[in-house]
Order: C-alpha cells, then sequence, then structure tokens
C-alpha cells in the first residue's frame, strides 16, 4: 500500500517510539496517538521544532529512534506495512491523526518521556505533566504561534 511520505515518516516515528506501549495494558493504541498527537503540535508552532511532519520528527535528537546509535532506528527503518501488525496500525494512527481525524488525547502537549528512564530529562524538572498513558509522561511547554495561555 502506498503512503505519503509524512504518513510514513510519522508511522515509522511512532513505531520506533512507543510499538512496546502499544502491547502493554495500559497503553495500547491510545499511547501511539498520543505520540503522534505531540508530533502533530510541535508542527502546529511552525518553529524551531521543523514546519513539517518529516522536520520535526528526524530533527536531530528530538525522537531516539532517529538516533545514529539507537537501535530502533534500523528496526524503523526496515519495517514494511502488511508485514507487521504493530506497524500497520502505526501507519492508520499516523494518517488519522495526521490529517486530523482523531483528536488530541494529550491537551496540547509537545513533549514526553519515558518513566523508566533513571531520571526525568532536565526540560521535565519542575513540570507539571499534563497526561500520562503506559511508560509515557507528558508535558505542555510551549504554545503555538497566534495563541495565549
Amino acid at each position: 500500500m502506498s503512503h505519503s511520505k509524512n504518513v510514513d515518516i510519522l508511522a515509522r516515528t511512532l513505531y520506533g517510539e512507543a510499538r512496546g506501549e502499544y502491547l502493554r495494558r495500559d497503553g495500547g493504541i491510545s499511547a501511539l496517538i498520543s505520540v503522534a498527537n505531540v508530533i502533530i503540535n510541535r508542527v502546529k508552532y511552525q518553529a524551531w521544532f521543523g514546519k513539517t511532519i518529516e522536520e520535526v520528527c528526524l530533527k536531530p535528537y528530538q525522537f531516539s529512534c532517529w538516533n545514529e546509535n539507537d537501535p530502533n532506528r534500523p528496526v524503523l527503518q526496515q519495517v514494511q506495512d502488511g508485514k507487521d501488525k504493530v506497524f500497520d496500525v502505526c501507519l492508520e494512527v499516523a494518517s488519522c491523526v495526521g490529517t486530523g481525524v482523531w483528536p488530541d488525547i494529550t491537551h496540547g502537549s509537545d513533549h514526553y518521556y519515558a518513566v523508566w528512564l533513571p531520571r526525568a530529562p532536565q526540560w521535565a524538572v519542575g513540570k507539571t505533566p499534563t497526561f500520562k498513558i503506559g511508560q509515557h509522561v507528558f508535558f505542555k511547554l510551549h504554545q503555538p504561534k497566534g495563541c495565549s495561555k
């Protein structure tokens, strides 16, 4: 099946970042949707994060699955639709969230991290999460252009 480049890159990012969350009882498809929401929220800022889904997903050191030394990178680059059920779900999520068919369930979050990390990232210290699902905690740290608090 053919997908747009944005849907493909978004799906691969979801697969690399959250495929394990999809299989968790406290995660599921909502965990994939949540990561997709963060990416789309970053696109809405039209700023430092990038202006397109591709720019946001591939911005160095923003989504670890795309880092050169991350063991997920070759996995997400090689996965094919129709051959991996979780990737097929990631494609559906990418399409539905990327086109605005499915809503933002993260309340505008633009950052997240996995709680199993040895310590919270510096950017999260002293910040209040907006949402938690599975092993991911979400935060809204920025406002889109033209929006006020």
